[in-house]
């Protein structure tokens, strides 16, 4: 089942699920993201029998169906399903109370086909519809679009937006989500749930009548957690005509029944725009101090070989000066190969020295201005240990990566110049030296994004030097001095630079001194 595990830019304070309508697939959802990820992870499915191409082949049951979406979401979530979406979503949480923490249906009827006593679409009408789709899906599907806008007061513009998202085009699994359609019945199933829920119907909404608010309140009376709240002016398609009112009504409604996280979080350690400073800063002089990099990616590449088929697409992530794109070419002449970094110095300079036919990108690892399922290889050598939320990485390599895609990378260990860091605490409590996330974490951040396996390798490099200095005049032209955001602010005194230099000293041995560089081998596959 295609989904997106997306994390919240903030501090999260819950996860959510939204689950699309009939007709629809998950770019419905878009529009709402940027008003609900500030506090909320989010994770968004390509329900097959309902999403227009997903689930030609084989569409599965309803048991299969319901499984499935959990497989693909958090231990316990928010759901907010919109239109079948929302009676879906009534199904797991009557099924899987324990997965279910909250519940919020959109513009969603619990019985779509009309009853006698119960408002939906006529029966006659709602099985000639199933007989168009049937016989020519394409035209049945814009008739419906037709019927999704109808109340709004800008159906033109909003019936070329829904139709701009569909990318394939439908066939006749859509008949399987019509017959849940017709046979999905929660009506008693409401008065039975215990999850705090609300329940938004539109009120121009010319598919699910807004008369069955009453027929809601009807079967939720009794129930202090339970909630009807109208959405005035509004058509079916809510999830694209008022964006910002669903969300402020989701985040008050999660608010007030208590089920939101404690806001209080830590900012990252790292401070991003230093990083991107920084690294531009070295670009031109970074390869001549890039002894350990080039070592490393050498044995990362080494991991290529296990690869079953030559990729279509490579990301190069955290490029640098480009270092490694002639290997990249030369293993897979005809990939197209993409550039990442977040320093605009080392894309410039990759750029320069590049073959003319690569593509190259400045942009933040952990939120990729890049399609979903676009990518088949990414390659990073020592880059994302300079990503500050492991989560995000991942979750953003998820969404771009194909099916089967993988993802090479090295990162640096906590011990990473423990023997620098040694040496500065010998004089002072102040952190000099970068730190770094353990295996530990990284196995922790990938195993929350589904559909996602991590398994990693820890060696350690060593280089010598004949003086500290060279160690830091080292560190300084690569780009990779301390920028820990509790780094010490001003100089360092002189007399704690020579009582560093002196505690260093001790380790001395035939006439080097040491600097030892713990890297974290990872290979990430997509399931």
């Amino acid at each position: 089942m295609p989904f997106e595990y997306l994390p919240a830019t903030g501090a999260p304070r819950q996860h959510v699920v939204l689950l699309h309508g009939w007709g629809c697939n998950r770019e419905v959802w878009r529009p709402l993201l940027a008003h609900l990820r500030p506090w909320a992870n989010v994770t968004l499915l390509d329900i097959p029998g309902a999403a227009p191409g997903c689930g030609s082949d084989t569409v599965p049951g309803l048991p299969e169906l319901l499984t499935g979406i959990l497989g693909c979401c958090p231990p316990k979530a928010v759901y907010v399903g919109w239109s079948l979406g929302g009676q879906l979503a009534i199904e797991l949480a009557a099924q899987y109370p324990q997965r279910v923490q909250a519940l919020i249906t959109l513009c969603s009827n619990p019985r779509f086909v009309a009853e006698e006593g119960w408002p939906g679409m006529d029966a006659d009408e709602f099985r000639a519809f199933t007989h168009s789709v049937a016989t020519d899906p394409t035209a049945a599907l814009q008739r419906f679009d037709t019927l999704q806008v109808t109340g709004s007061s800008r159906t033109r513009g909003l019936l070329r937006q829904l139709r701009s998202l569909r990318q394939l085009p439908p066939s006749d699994a859509l008949l399987a989500g019509l017959a849940w359609l017709a046979t999905l019945d929660a009506r008693e199933t409401l008065s039975s749930l215990d999850q705090p829920r609300l329940h938004l119907l539109a009120e121009d909404d010319a598919l699910v009548p807004y008369a069955v608010s009453r027929c809601i309140e009807s079967r939720i009376a009794g129930k202090p957690a339970a909630h009807v709240a109208a959405l005035p002016h509004t058509s079916h398609l809510a999830p694209l005509e008022v964006p910002q009112v669903l969300a402020v009504a989701i985040e008050a409604f999660l608010e007030r029944e208590g089920t939101l996280f404690d806001r209080a979080t830590a900012p990252p350690e790292l401070e991003k725009k230093a990083v991107a400073a920084s690294f531009s800063r070295a670009a031109t002089r970074y390869d001549s101090a890039a002894g350990l990099q080039r070592d490393v990616g050498e044995q990362l590449l080494a991991h290529l070989d296990e690869l079953a088929a030559a990729p279509r697409s490579i990301l190069d992530l955290g490029c640098g000066t480009g270092y490694f794109c002639p290997a990249l070419r030369a293993r897979y002449p005809e990939a197209r190969y993409l550039g990442l970094d977040i320093a605009s110095g080392m894309v410039d300079f990759a750029r320069s020295r590049c073959p003319s036919d690569c593509d190259w990108l400045v942009a933040d690892a952990e939120s990729l201005p890049l399609a979903s399922d676009s990518i088949d290889l990414v390659f990073s050598s020592l880059a994302v240990q300079w990503c500050a939320r492991p989560e995000h990485l991942f979750a953003e390599l998820a969404r771009v990566l194909r099916p089967g895609g993988r993802c090479v990378f090295t990162t640096l260990g906590p011990q990473t110049l423990y023997e620098l860091r040694s040496a500065w605490a010998a004089v002072d409590a102040h952190q000099h030296v970068n730190t770094f996330l353990p295996a530990v974490s990284l196995l922790a951040a990938a195993g929350g994004v589904p559909g996602m396996a991590l398994r990693l390798q820890e060696r350690d490099f060593r280089m010598d030097y004949g003086r500290v200095r060279d160690l830091l005049d080292e560190l300084k032209a690569l780009g990779a001095h301390n920028m820990n955001r509790s780094r010490p602010v001003g100089l360092t005194s002189r007399r704690a630079l020579q009582g560093m230099l002196q505690a260093y000293e001790a380790r001395r041995s035939n006439g080097v001194l040491p600097a030892t560089y713990a890297v974290i081998f990872g290979v990430l596959k997509k399931l």
